[in-house]
């Protein structure tokens, strides 16, 4: 079986150890072919015990499933543990020592992470749903985390129509994009239950039935002209398409930390180049782990120009169009030519898409050389020269696509 692990794919997904036809122990991983070999590694007795070492030894096959991310991973975990009742998976643990997420029966409903103690405890007519078991809370907090950006919903805020005292506020996770402003009246009981719906849906493994439904919806409102609804939807298309489960990544799986496929550091930079604020256009140059990769550089021009006059302007369409294509790796790093203004819009964009990378800016004296870094220090310390190369390689590249613009027209 030893050999068969180095066939896996590297990728995340749902690994299970057989013995005949009985699946005899479920795991996730972030890479499944890292994972089921470390099985096999020295020291795992050490690190996982005897009952582990045991399943290896009686196992004779092993089967997996592939998922688009590690939180879907986590999910397909659960439902398949809750299914086989996998011999080594339950063993040391009974209902009450897992962790279940809880759908609550109100009319603006929570989604509540609870361990099975206290949920057996309570009335049943409490919840709508409920889905579990999970192994890790830990996990399962951080992946309620990464769900609730792409459809967010209330926690203990109370909805606007309920006529007490204090309402009508936005709440701090409304002010910060994680509630859709129940406390406030500005999201309507169908609107609110559609999130909620989509959330259930999501634990039950079926995003693909999500996306066709969020795809049929943005269309819809497209067709009559709401486009700031198709655009909200959109951010939600994308959310999915694009989940961001770095914490969860982070997170040790028994054995401890995975080497995953994440190893190569990519980093983006931006620039704008115009005369006068004619003739704007934008470039993109990416470094990875240090190396120029000119294959994934791009070029935009601005469209509308008169429209859009002014950088932070021409950042947004920029970086607009960039994170439309879904086909690109996604950046662990993006630089922007300018200062505050520069840095604070891009912020905003990776915000509205709720996109977790961070952003520094170059800030450059009169004879444009750099003279500050602009973002966090434990970001810009560490990778200082290549912020730098890609800076510099955005300006040359900015420079050198705007000369040939204006030697066409």
């Amino acid at each position: 079986m030893e050999k068969l692990a180095i066939k896996l794919p590297d990728s995340p997904g749902v690994y299970m150890f057989k013995k005949g036809r009985s699946i005899i122990y479920i795991g996730k991983a972030t890479s499944l072919r890292d994972r089921v070999r470390s099985y096999f590694s020295r020291g795992v007795i050490e690190t996982r015990g005897q009952a582990i070492v045991n399943m290896v030894e009686q196992a004779d096959g092993i089967s997996v499933k592939k998922t688009d991310s590690v939180l879907e991973a986590l999910i397909l975990e659960s439902t398949l543990i809750k299914k086989h009742q996998p011999k080594y998976n339950i063993r040391e643990k009974d209902d009450k020592s897992y962790f279940y997420v809880v759908v609550t029966s109100e009319d603006y409903p929570r989604i509540k992470t609870m361990r099975g103690r206290d949920l057996f405890a309570e009335d049943r007519k409490n919840f709508s749903e409920i889905f579990g078991p999970f192994p890790h809370g830990g996990e399962l907090k951080e992946a309620i985390k990464i769900i609730r950006k792409i459809f967010p919903f209330r926690e203990k805020c109370l909805p606007a129509q309920a006529g007490l005292p204090g309402l009508g506020k936005a709440c701090f996770e409304a002010q910060i994009g994680l509630c859709p402003g129940v406390c406030e009246g500005r999201v309507t009981k169908a609107d609110y239950a559609r999130n909620i719906k989509n959330i259930k849906l999501f634990f039950e493994g079926k995003k693909t039935k999500i996306l066709n439904s969020l795809e049929r919806m943005m269309h819809s409102y497209a067709n009559v002209h709401e486009f700031e609804k198709a655009n909200e939807i959109k951010k939600q298309i994308f959310g999915l398409k694009h989940i961001e489960d770095v914490a969860l990544i982070k997170n040790k799986e028994g054995l401890g930390d995975e080497s995953t496929n994440r190893d190569v550091f990519r980093i983006e930079a931006y620039d704008v180049s115009h005369m006068g604020g004619i003739n704007r256009i934008g470039v993109m140059t990416v470094l990875e782990n240090g190396e120029i990769k000119r294959s994934d550089y791009r070029k935009f021009k601005i469209k509308d120009p008169t429209k859009l006059a002014g950088d932070t302007n021409d950042l947004k369409q920029i970086l607009d169009r960039r994170f439309f294509h879904e086909e690109w790796r996604l950046p662990d790093l993006i630089v922007v030519d300018g200062a505050v203004a520069q840095k604070n819009a891009a912020e905003r964009i990776l915000e509205g898409l709720r996109l977790n990378i961070p952003v520094v800016a170059v800030t450059k004296d009169e004879y444009h050389r750099p003279k500050k870094i602009l973002g966090k220090r434990e970001i810009y310390g560490k990778y200082e020269r290549e912020i730098l190369i890609a800076n510099s390689e955005a300006h040359r590249f900015a420079v050198s696509y705007h000369k040939k613009i204006r030697k066409i027209i």
